[in-house]
């Protein structure tokens, strides 16, 4: 079931979430759902607080390979164990903030360890895109967002936007 995506600003995308304790039945459908949400929106990431819950539980799939099969990775409490030193720029944008991109300098690699769908402990290591989407979707279960990696100036140009956004959204 497609899931209604949350528009910065929204203070529940602000807020640090919950280690998931235990995995039940509704928190593998929700992940479920959060894949369909973010496949159909379309996007390469998506975070639990993005769609109003405020646990630790994350789903991407960067493969941008037309020919290349989907991975979809499901991801309940991650972790990033080991970052790079080397540092990576990418144009991010963001599910919550929707046709506003700006440049963002993480480290270009990272060890993550998270509990995938059946409960069983994970670890990887991911590059490029994926070291970027994994970090941006960690972050938002921290409570930030990429545009807290930009000056205040450019922070603050793309908030004014998405509040005129939302207040046309709410017209319509």
């Amino acid at each position: 079931m497609k899931l209604p995506i949350l528009l910065h600003p929204d203070p529940r995308l602000k807020k640090s979430c919950l280690a998931v304790p235990d995995l039940s039945d509704d928190l593998r459908a929700l992940a479920d759902d959060m894949l369909e949400t973010m496949y159909d929106a379309p996007g390469i990431g998506l975070a639990a607080p993005q769609v109003g819950v405020l646990s630790r539980l994350i789903v991407l799939d960067c493969e941008k390979d037309e020919d290349a099969a989907p991975r979809p990775l499901v991801m309940f409490n991650p972790e990033i164990l080991l970052a790079s030193d080397d540092p990576n720029v990418y144009e991010e944008g963001c599910l919550s903030i929707p046709d506003q991109f700006a440049e963002v300098t993480r480290p270009d690699a990272v060890k993550v360890a998270w509990i995938d769908q059946n409960g069983n402990p994970q670890e990887e290591e991911f590059d490029g895109l994926w070291a970027t989407c994994v970090q941006h979707e960690i972050d938002h279960l921290n409570g930030k967002l990429f545009i807290d990696h930009l000056k205040p100036l450019k922070r603050q140009m793309i908030t004014r936007k998405m509040v005129k956004l939302k207040r046309e959204l709410a017209r319509a």
